[in-house]
């Protein structure tokens, strides 16, 4: 299978997850990846894709004729990708904003993830365009902060994320899987969602809740 075929099967089948079964794999594996703070802001949607970092703060912008920032990423999307902003200024301005939603919507991304504030959220929502974000504002990046980088490594939460590496986020939040870690995180978080389908559907054919959730439950996450 050639790497964009993989790369696609691996997508296939996150998608099939959530985030919490992916968030107990990495603890099985003793990795990091799962981000708390970032909330499901515009749809209920889940998302899970390849990621394409941007980064932002003050400075100077790259050289070249102005552009906003994240239309950059935007242009270089892949249908299906997920694009990550890290926004860390310490400015109370948006790292992204309502055209920049649909514009991601018409070049089939599947949604945005923000480290830092994003505004015109109720557009993102008129667009059924997903927005994982710190929190809300109305202040424009405008004359407030740059695009420093597109595709370079960013930092989210305290976890480095990587073009190229892969994302999930739903109501619970928002995990990053390392492009080498996939397919073993994968392997990991199938066996976890399958042995918790199993005991859903234990309770529902009447065994007692304390004998499901009980000690294999307890052990699930061991070597």
């Amino acid at each position: 299978m050639s790497a964009a075929g993989a790369a696609s099967d691996f997508v296939a089948r996150l998608r099939k997850l959530d985030c919490c079964a992916v968030s107990d794999a990495l603890d099985k594996l003793q990795s990091k990846g799962a981000v708390a703070g970032l909330g499901q802001l515009s749809t209920s949607r889940r998302i899970a894709g390849r990621v394409l970092t941007v980064r932002l703060g003050v400075g100077e912008p790259p050289a070249g004729k102005p552009r906003h920032v994240s239309t950059t990423a935007i242009e270089a999307a892949e249908p299906g990708d997920i694009i990550v902003v890290e926004q860390h200024s310490g400015v109370n301005a948006a790292s992204w904003g309502g055209i920049l939603s649909l514009g991601a919507k018409l070049r089939g991304v599947a949604g945005v993830i923000a480290d830092g504030p994003v505004r015109d959220i109720d557009e993102a929502r008129q667009h059924d365009f997903p927005v994982y974000g710190r929190s809300l504002t109305t202040f424009t990046a405008r004359g407030r902060i740059v695009e420093l980088d597109t595709g370079g490594p960013i930092t989210v939460g305290g976890v480095g994320v990587k073009a190229g590496d892969y994302a999930i986020a739903d109501g619970s939040g928002v995990v990053f899987i390392a492009a080498e870690n996939i397919e073993r995180v994968l392997a990991a978080a199938e066996e976890i969602f399958a042995r918790e389908a199993a005991m859903a559907q234990a309770l529902r054919e009447g065994k007692r809740i304390t004998e499901v959730m009980g000690a294999n439950y307890e052990n699930m996450l061991r070597n």
